[in-house]
């Protein structure tokens, strides 16, 4: 069961056409969407100093970037309180009440372990007199000393990064589709730097056993596993010919326990044929039978979203990565972000109050990715999320999570007729810049004819790090939690 540990456990390191990722027919569309990619926990045993009037807590020199589990609160960071659902016997959610993320109870936990061994000597010599007694020579007092536990896979990730150039990291971060059923250009592929390939109605062949010796002949490196995304949401967006599992359209008029079975069953699938990241819980929210996403959304209200966001995220715990899309919300935006960049009204305020909830509850619920979509709030930012900076630190900040951002497939972007989104290179950058770890292709088997190949790419971000534009630690950031992933997603 992959991705168990690094997901929850605060002890373990943290086909449409293929210019079309979110397509209906499992035959000609994807919904370009990455999933789940898994962060892992750092564990840092951490000396503390104790002082009465305040507490010093000395941690090891370490990289600026985390590399902890998915779904967790950063610590140290004020995080806004979103309405979560509380927890119901049969282990899904209702949203009715303030659920206190479980993640800061365990970094408070952490704290009170780290300096419990020190205040009982500490605050003895704060100023205040103490009695005065006769040492026992018998029972000398033991002072204790400063300890570090290096994570296993916070050293990898550390040892990898130090032997990669800047190219190198930056091809790590994409991931592309290569269309049919051949391994071999896979391979290429893949054999160029990149973290994974995207799978899509053409790449299917007649049976499970089939695309688990596809996605086991991808394998290139023994100690990170070349990542297999999918979109299997079910209902409209099927891949896997032999997944006849209720979609949205049938799961959100059922409770939420129905979801969580579906969505073990799924994933279930999915493992067995290599798969290793759903892009497959939708996340997003409307009530409008016009909309574009509406045959797609858990639920028509955030209330009823969530509950069932969250009941996806748990049935394919442990089984395969998660990925909640399309972040910050398209059931606000009208139209199809396959082809236009659709514009919500909402404030930032509104936003809190509605769409973000199920995203907020997915990723409480463990989630290890978000998906950005090319959406623009313009009370929030002027650009799509999927290239904003301001939607990326709402994303981590306030919203806490730690894991891998994906974007949307960035051939959608390209291909909306807008000018400024027309060259594939300034895209890649740009969404680095604003945050994102993971880079989505839904390409074609001729990549060049959209002006697109994995050194271009990765040469075009590698020379905005070189000029400053893109900070090295950005870099270093987005590849740590990719290459996290991928060493997580070994058997």
């Amino acid at each position: 069961m992959r991705f168990a540990s690094a997901s929850r456990d605060v002890t373990s390191a943290f086909a449409a056409s293929t210019s079309s990722h979110d397509g209906y027919s499992s035959a000609t569309a994807a919904d370009g969407e990455p999933s789940a990619i898994t962060s892992a926990a750092t564990v840092t045993a951490t000396a503390a100093v104790v002082r009465c009037d305040r507490v010093a807590l000395i941690a090891p020199p370490r990289r600026p970037y985390p590399v902890v589990p998915v779904g967790r609160v950063r610590s140290g960071r004020a995080r806004r309180v979103y309405p979560r659902p509380a927890r119901t016997p049969g282990g899904t959610r209702s949203v009715h009440s303030v659920h206190v993320p479980r993640n800061r109870a365990r970094v408070v936990a952490a704290i009170i372990a780290a300096v419990a061994t020190g205040l009982v000597t500490g605050c003895a010599s704060a100023g205040e007199p103490t009695p005065t007694s006769t040492p026992t020579p018998s029972t000398p007092s033991a002072q204790p000393s400063p300890t570090t536990s290096v994570d296993p896979l916070t050293a990898w990730v550390d040892a990898r990064l130090d032997a990669m150039t800047l190219e190198q990291k930056a091809a790590s971060l994409i991931m592309g589709h290569v269309p049919g059923v051949d391994p071999a250009p896979m391979r290429a592929f893949v054999e160029q730097g990149a973290a994974g390939l995207l799978l899509m109605g053409d790449n299917m062949p007649a049976t499970p056993d089939e695309l688990a010796a596809l996605t086991a002949a991808v394998q290139v490196d023994p100690e990170a596993r070349t990542l297999i995304g999918i979109d299997e949401e079910g209902g409209i967006v099927t891949r896997l010919p032999w997944d006849d599992l209720p979609g949205a359209e049938e799961l959100r008029a059922l409770p939420p326990q129905a979801t969580q079975d579906a969505f073990a069953q799924r994933a279930a699938l999915l493992e067995a044929s290599g798969v290793d990241v759903n892009f497959g819980i939708v996340a997003d929210v409307t009530d409008d039978p016009d909309s574009f996403i509406f045959e797609r959304v858990l639920g028509t209200d955030p209330r009823s979203a969530a509950d069932r966001v969250a009941a996806a995220v748990t049935g394919e715990h442990g089984t395969v990565a998660s990925t909640l899309k399309h972040f910050p919300g398209h059931g606000a935006a009208p139209g199809d972000s396959h082809s236009s960049v659709p514009t919500a009204p909402l404030s930032l305020d509104e936003w809190r109050a509605g769409a973000a909830i199920p995203f907020a509850t997915g990723i409480d619920a463990g989630a290890e990715l978000v998906m950005t979509g090319h959406l623009v709030y313009p009370a929030v930012a002027p650009e799509p999320a999927s290239l904003s900076p301001r939607w990326h630190e709402i994303l981590r900040d306030e919203l806490g999570f730690e894991g891998v951002v994906v974007t949307d497939d960035l051939l959608m972007l390209q291909h909306n007729g807008l000018p400024e989104y027309a060259d594939p290179n300034e895209n890649a950058v740009r969404a680095v810049a604003s945050g994102a770890d993971l880079l989505l292709y839904a390409l074609p088997a001729d990549p060049s004819e959209f002006g697109i190949s994995v050194p271009g790419l990765a040469s075009a971000i590698a020379e905005a790090v070189r000029s400053g534009r893109v900070p090295e630690t950005r870099l270093d950031e987005a590849a740590a939690h990719v290459l996290a992933l991928r060493r997580s997603a070994l058997d």
